[in-house]
């Protein structure tokens, strides 16, 4: 008989599991509801995972990340298990075909996006289907309250009634109490089983760095922390700049941010993963599904705006548990200008209507259509388009989303489609007279049943396998079908898509609960001075600070971050004091920057020179400009 031990073993050939895994498979196992609370990387996949495999039926998973649901269904199926996604880029056929076979138990993991769950057509498909888990990810989104909203999952407790005797796992990695409780009613859980895995981090070494200069501090941690990895800006341009930067310093660096073309984030992440280039300088799009043990170092270039947002991607170092680092560096005029967008990030009525009305304008979308579909949307182009703040925009379509009106998703692969639009006797007229064009028709014909009837899926790769012949000459040939009439040939993407939840209002008779949206911008400005208070920390542990705001307490301080480490060095005697402030003025009787400054000083700790520098500042002997220059008055 199969014990979780075994699965474990037999699937992922670990010999035992981590903290609290199988005290959550157990508890799944007893039929309970369950609420599991677990870092980023702490693996908590196998607990729902390992449970399914041990019982009869299917497990549903229910997640928002398109990326992360391909990532998981491809490892499972690499371990002979049966899994399948489903996605927007499946046509009603492939979909009904994916839940028939669902229903008669050909699978044990089936993968859903929140959104698919409110469809009609999924519903139907539940009537029967041999369901032996409900699966959670990301459970955080179904909270008001939480960081990253998300109305679909307010959906999900509908589900349960098809199931009334299945258990429900929620998984995330960072909730407040308030949202802990919000999970657990919004999913109407009974009695959960709730188990929390300690937010401390006991190898990673969390410091926070007040900087007018960022970019040259950068630089001073990169050379000073070796080993992979990860830079984290809030805009895409500046992920370019940083990046070519630290190349033309030497260091090995690339950026990625979801606007770059799917074929370069997918080069570009592989070669971070092997190791191939050191600094990955990206936007909170990286990350996600990654699992890359030995990240020595994240480093916080723009503050995040909530904690949670911070504890998730700085957690992405260490995994390995050896040393790492987490820096975050932040500057008062940064914290100005987060107060100040708290405005743009929720828009008045008038400005959602009126990005509401440019969107109808820009996909030229008749009222009353359009409920269901998908149109690609580049929010870039468009905001040039109508000349709008890229940041109103972005914050009216959340609000929008949040509101069940269209949701912006993230890249969508939809796979190339093909079908004979000619009859045959046309097709073998064009065989005769375009006789290098006959081969390619003949394989579509031999290769891909039913393509008179309906589009089908086609891969050009397959294709040039078969005619042996470069994939840019298929789809060439495959276009010159197309453009000649004989095919409609609609060719693979993988594009930002929006879409519409209900269809299309005229922008006046748009409802938007105004009230709702003032409780959400309260809560992100509470959020978002949690952050505040944790950078302006000077006393309290950093570990301490952070587990303390998710609920938890810790008495024990981690004894490595910036605060504790300060704590513990002896502080310099007189002697000392004067020695080092002499060889200070002495190097600044020349203007330099801080990390020159400790080049010039070898042997001495940086933390007594930053100590004597403070000091000759503030008594104006020394004094730093604006480019982080520092000289003597």
């Amino acid at each position: 008989m199969s014990t979780p031990a075994s699965i474990l073993q037999q699937y992922w050939g670990y010999a035992q599991f981590r903290p609290l895994q199988e005290d959550i498979i157990q508890s799944i196992l007893a039929g309970q509801d369950t609420l599991a609370l677990m870092p980023t990387g702490g693996g908590k996949s196998i607990c729902f995972q390992v449970p399914a495999l041990l019982q009869e039926g299917v497990c549903l998973v229910i997640t928002p990340l398109i990326a992360l649901m391909r990532d998981q269904v491809a490892n499972l199926q690499r371990r002979g298990i049966s899994a399948v996604a489903i996605y927007a880029g499946l046509t009603n056929k492939e979909v009904e075909q994916v839940l028939e076979n669902a229903r008669r138990g050909q699978y044990k993991f089936l993968y859903v996006s929140p959104e698919r769950l409110q469809g009609r057509r999924f519903l139907e498909y539940c009537d029967g289907m041999p369901v032996n888990l409900l699966a959670v990810d990301e459970a955080h989104c179904i909270s008001q309250w939480g960081y990253d909203f998300r109305p679909a999952y307010l959906q999900i407790a509908t589900i349960r009634s098809y199931f009334p005797k299945v258990p429900v796992l929620a998984l995330t990695a960072s909730a407040t109490p308030r949202v802990q409780t919000d999970i657990c009613d919004q999913l109407l859980m009974q009695q959960p089983n709730v188990f929390t895995k300690s937010f401390a981090r006991a190898n990673l070494s969390y410091s926070v760095l007040e900087e007018e200069s960022r970019q040259h501090k950068l630089k001073h941690i990169l050379d000073k922390v070796p080993g992979c990895a990860i830079v984290y800006c809030r805009n895409r341009k500046r992920t370019r700049q940083l990046a070519d930067l630290l190349h033309l310093q030497g260091i090995s660096a690339a950026h990625y941010h979801a606007g770059l073309p799917p074929e370069e984030r997918t080069a570009r992440q592989e070669a971070w993963i092997k190791n191939e280039v050191r600094v990955m300088v990206c936007t909170n799009a990286f990350g996600m599904g990654i699992d890359k043990p030995d990240v020595r170092l994240v480093i916080h270039y723009d503050m995040p705006d909530s904690l949670e947002a911070y504890y998730q991607e700085a957690g992405r170092a260490g995994r390995d548990e050896q040393k790492a680092y987490a820096v975050l560096l932040y500057n008062e005029p940064e914290l100005d200008e987060l107060q100040e967008r708290i405005a743009q990030q929720y828009p008045t009525l008038p400005e959602i209507k009126h990005i509401y009305q440019c969107i109808m304008n820009y996909l030229q979308v008749p009222v009353g259509s359009a409920e269901g579909l998908y149109f690609d949307f580049d929010i870039n182009e468009f905001v040039k388009h109508f000349q709008l703040n890229i940041t109103i925009t972005y914050s009216a379509m959340r609000i929008l989303e949040q509101e069940g009106i269209l949701q912006l998703s993230e890249s969508v692969y939809l796979p190339s489609r093909a079908m004979f639009i000619t009859d045959r006797e046309t097709l073998y007229a064009v065989g005769e007279t375009q006789p290098a064009l006959d081969p390619l028709i003949k394989a579509l014909l031999r290769t891909y049943e039913g393509i008179f009837d309906i589009e089908v899926r086609v891969f050009e790769k397959q294709l040039a396998r078969i005619l042996r012949l470069q994939e840019a000459q298929v789809t060439e040939k495959l276009q010159q079908l197309h453009q000649r009439g004989i095919i409609l040939y609609r060719p693979k993407k993988d594009e930002p898509q929006l879409c519409f939840l209900q269809e299309r209002l005229q922008a006046q008779y748009l409802r938007i609960n105004m009230e709702r949206v003032e409780e959400r911008k309260r809560t992100y400005t509470e959020r978002l001075h949690a952050m505040f208070r944790y950078v302006r920390n000077r006393q309290t542990c950093r570990t301490q600070a952070l587990v303390a705001y998710f609920g938890e307490e810790e008495n024990k301080e981690c004894g490595i971050c910036d605060i504790c480490t300060a704590r513990k060095r002896k502080p310099l005697n007189e002697t000392e004091f004067e020695r080092i402030a002499a060889l200070v003025m002495e190097q600044l009787q020349l203007p330099m920057h801080l990390p020159l400054l400790l080049e010039q000083l070898p042997g001495i700790e940086e933390d007594r020179i930053l100590d004597v520098l403070q000091f000759l500042v503030s008594e104006e002997k020394v004094t730093r400009d604006k480019d982080g220059i520092l000289k003597m008055k």
